[in-house]
């Protein structure tokens, strides 16, 4: 009955319904997790709203395009979307996760959210992702505003520490764990005394979530 009523929401019913499981499982949970469905999710996510952005702005140059792009797909944004789809319920985690936080942190929310549109890839082909990925983010892009494109959080902290003549942020590599094909990423971010750490299934993830927390840190001074 969940797994009908998510579909219902995402507008597209899956064949194999093995992978729409495995999108919802967490690399906590066991070895059927999410985290390859999340590689390909990830990289379709890219390619279906960079397409829809180059079609609905012709006039836009390649930096706000980029930048729009970024504000649609950052980690925070899926995240919310996830909420959104009620995904939060639905995604299976294993007890050292359930016992952290009554729900799935936000980056667990978000991979889910990308191996969900991954594995609508592999179920159903390119025309039903892209049609699943713009379902999902109909209003999103209709109350875009392409002349206040949104910075990323990295670009939004050098500008805010260039404008302060602050010391700009060095981003250094806490560590790096599990298997190759399932690493996880902490990263440090630096900016003079200031530092703040962030962490995601990639490097440039977790530069983004460090280089936010450090403006959150920044903003409450």
């Amino acid at each position: 009955m969940a797994a009908a009523a998510l579909e219902s929401r995402l507008g597209y019913r899956f064949a194999r319904a093995e992978l729409l499981e495995q999108a919802l499982t967490h690399r906590s949970h066991g070895a059927a997790h999410n985290e390859r469905l999340e590689f390909l999710g990830d990289s379709l996510l890219g390619c279906v709203i960079a397409e829809e952005l180059y079609r609905r702005f012709p006039q836009l140059s390649e930096g706000k395009l980029t930048r729009l792009r970024a504000s649609l797909v950052r980690a925070d944004a899926l995240a919310e979307l996830a909420r959104e789809l009620e995904l939060a319920p639905l995604v299976r985690l294993g007890e050292g996760e359930l016992a952290a936080s009554a729900e799935p942190r936000p980056s667990i929310l978000a991979d889910a959210l990308e191996a969900l549109f991954g594995a609508v890839l592999l179920d159903g082909g390119y025309p039903a992702a892209r049609d699943a990925v713009l379902a999902a983010f109909a209003t999103r892009l209709e109350r875009l505003d392409p002349e206040r494109a949104a910075k990323d959080p990295k670009t939004e902290l050098q500008e805010k520490l260039q404008a302060a003549r602050r010391p700009l942020p060095v981003y250094r590599l806490v560590s790096v764990q599990g298997a190759a094909h399932r690493q996880w990423f902490e990263i440090e971010c630096n900016a003079g005394e200031e530092s703040a750490r962030g962490s995601g299934s990639s490097r440039q993830r977790a530069e983004q979530e460090a280089a936010r927390a450090l403006l959150e840190r920044l903003a409450g001074q």
